[in-house]
């Protein structure tokens, strides 16, 4: 009997708001995020730049993509217009750096630019929901976009932005090895960010709002002030996320901010898993690598009776395409709740195995 008092109840107990409320689950998860981190710190001295550029875009569009998983996964907002919140970051930061202001101030100001249109934005917000709410960011997506072309002041119109190489304390840091660094501390500093959100009133407030906004109201939460506010800050991880692109390619230009692009945001926290912070990066991983692996794939069957047939060769393009629309078809179909959904399915199977059931 003695034994049995001092076993370990087998399951996830949390007998405390503090417990329930902590950014890493156990201590486990907090060694293990550790380790990554110091692994990506030494990754630009074992991996190709190739690499290193595969894991940069996963960098920012992360950092993007998890703004529109605030909007949409935790505030339960639609938004289709997320890419030129992207591009006003970019612009933004490429004509602040220009007029003298340092780049990585510039980036903090560009995100700040970029959360004042998305209040803007975010007004309709507070009226209407759903369909509706869509159909205005839609609307959002194609103003801003006739903006880009016209405000050559601002954007170069047509011919595009360029955007000076990023600089600290004198050193340059354009290149694949050294803009690593920055990105992946942008990525840490806004992640965590974001986790430490969820943890505060507003961010509980964010989740009521979603779950059930009457409830919400009646509890004394303001509605019209959350709704603009998960705007405003899903406005500012793009333009973050969009002013890191911009410095890295060193130029920026309307051309990509399409709606294909917003879709494609959509498709990164849908496949990641909506309202999971650590889903956002697995869609975004997962959205990055697929045309990559589609092209591998091309390759690899160049010449064959396959690629006689449906010539991928030449529409490479649209092959990527179709397998995202499909990708993002097969998740809301097979796996509605995202990979951070089966990645937690997994480790609870083996967190009480052989006793799962």
């Amino acid at each position: 009997m003695a034994s049995m008092n001092t076993t370990r109840p087998c399951g996830d107990y949390r007998a405390s708001y503090g417990a329930d409320q902590t950014i890493f689950a156990t201590r486990l998860t907090f060694w293990c995020v550790v380790a990554t981190i110091v692994i990506l710190c030494v990754a630009p001295f074992f991996f190709s730049r190739y690499v290193l550029s595969l894991m940069i875009q996963i960098g920012y569009l992360g950092i993007a993509a998890l703004g529109l998983n605030i909007l949409v996964g935790f505030s339960g907002q639609i938004s289709i217009g997320h890419a030129v919140f992207f591009g006003f970051g970019g612009f933004a930061s490429a004509y602040f750096a220009n007029k003298g202001i340092p780049v990585p101030l510039a980036i903090v100001l560009a995100g700040a630019a970029t959360t004042a249109v998305g209040l803007i934005f975010g007004l309709p917000a507070a009226r209407v929901k759903g369909l509706y709410l869509a159909i205005a960011t839609l609307a959002a997506q194609f103003i801003l976009q006739d903006f880009f072309v016209r405000a050559e002041w601002f954007t170069g119109g047509t011919h595009g932005a360029m955007a000076p190489p990023f600089e600290l304390f004198g050193y340059d840091l354009s290149g694949d090895r050294q803009y690593f660094y920055v990105v992946l501390f942008f990525v840490v500093v806004m992640f965590l960010g974001a986790a430490n959100l969820m943890r505060t009133r507003d961010g509980r407030a964010l989740i009521a709002v979603r779950d059930h906004y009457l409830s919400a109201e009646m509890m004394g939460v303001n509605l019209t002030k959350y709704r603009t506010m998960a705007f405003g800050i899903s406005s500012f991880y793009a333009g973050i996320g969009g002013a890191l692109y911009a410095h890295y390619v060193g130029f920026m230009s309307v051309e990509g901010l399409d709606i294909l692009f917003s879709i494609q945001f959509l498709g990164m926290i849908i496949i990641g898993g909506l309202g999971s912070i650590m889903g956002t990066l697995m869609g975004t991983i997962f959205m990055v690598l697929l045309p990559e692996a589609t092209g591998w794939l091309a390759s690899a069957l160049q010449g064959s009776a396959i690629d006689e047939a449906l010539h991928l060769k030449n529409g490479i393009t649209y092959l990527r395409e179709m397998l995202i629309g499909t990708a993002i078809i097969l998740f809301l179909i097979f796996e509605p709740d995202g990979l951070a959904h089966r990645w937690r399915q997994i480790k609870a199977y083996w967190k009480l195995f052989p006793f799962s059931f």
